[in-house]
């Protein structure tokens, strides 16, 4: 009987804490469409009248017979490069702190 309730514990443990790691990661998306480009390092994809293009990498996993036309779904998700502070309607800059 302690055996059953020792390996029901780890196993509630294990899930909890998978679910943990999970949260923690970007909420992922899809865009479906036929492939109108692609290199080493994008896929452009028509998605009714917009292009959008996805940037990949080599971890990227891409079939290795995808040519231009075949329609795919590609999953991402989104990346900040930079993020550039703006100052709030109302607030005073250092500069007029000053004065």
């Amino acid at each position: 009987m302690k055996k059953i309730s020792l390996l029901s514990l780890i196993s509630a443990l294990s899930l909890t804490l998978s679910s943990l790691a999970l949260a923690d990661s970007a909420k992922s998306y899809q865009v479906t469409g036929p492939v109108l480009e692609m290199n080493d390092s994008m896929i452009a994809v028509q998605k009714g009248k917009d292009r959008w293009e996805i940037n990949r990498d080599a971890s990227s996993k891409v079939p290795t017979d995808l040519k231009v036309g075949d329609k795919v779904t590609i999953t991402y998700t989104m990346t900040a490069k930079s993020v550039e502070m703006k100052p709030t309607k109302g607030a005073k800059t250092k500069a007029q702190k000053k004065e």
